[in-house]
């Protein structure tokens, strides 16, 4: 009988906004560097990346302002909250994420954390363009309509 592993299926963390907010480019997927009583916290689903935000510096690329709570059991080496957390990616793809921020209108939203299937952290991260506001109001409306939809394929199935 063979093992399965429960880890990869209990964290997954989105910033559903950010859909809203942002035109998606590129997805990437990054590691992060984390303490102990973090992983801990995360493993409990204590965090919040909403108004996290990505920025280069020396080179290497920080997370910005993502909460993970601290860990309840934890004893007076417990993290700080909201501090900044360094992402692990290639060198190749530092640079050309570097490159394209520098362009005017880019920027990097870290998207969703969740947990690999050898039960590292991982984010996935997008390079983002803003939305106009007319974007939004096209969002809205595409998802008004498909929920209309929805309920009048739910009411013709259940005739």
């Amino acid at each position: 009988m063979a093992k399965t592993s429960s880890k990869s299926s209990k964290v997954d963390i989105t910033n559903r906004r950010a859909a809203f907010e942002y035109h998606f480019e590129q997805q990437y997927e990054a590691g992060i560097a984390l303490t102990g009583t973090e992983i801990k916290s995360i493993r409990a689903g204590n965090t919040n990346i909403n108004d996290a935000y990505c920025i280069f510096e020396n080179g290497e690329m920080w997370v910005r302002n993502m909460y993970i709570a601290e860990y309840e059991y934890g004893t007076s080496n417990n993290h700080e909250p909201r501090r900044n957390r360094k992402l692990l990616l290639r060198k190749t793809e530092l640079k050309k994420l570097d490159r394209r921020v520098r362009e005017k209108g880019f920027t990097i939203i870290p998207y969703k954390l969740f947990l690999s299937e050898r039960g590292f952290v991982k984010m996935i991260i997008q390079l983002a363009s803003g939305k106009k506001s007319f974007d939004k109001r096209e969002t809205i409306k595409a998802r008004d309509d498909k929920r209309d939809l929805d309920r009048i394929k739910k009411i013709i199935r259940n005739r």
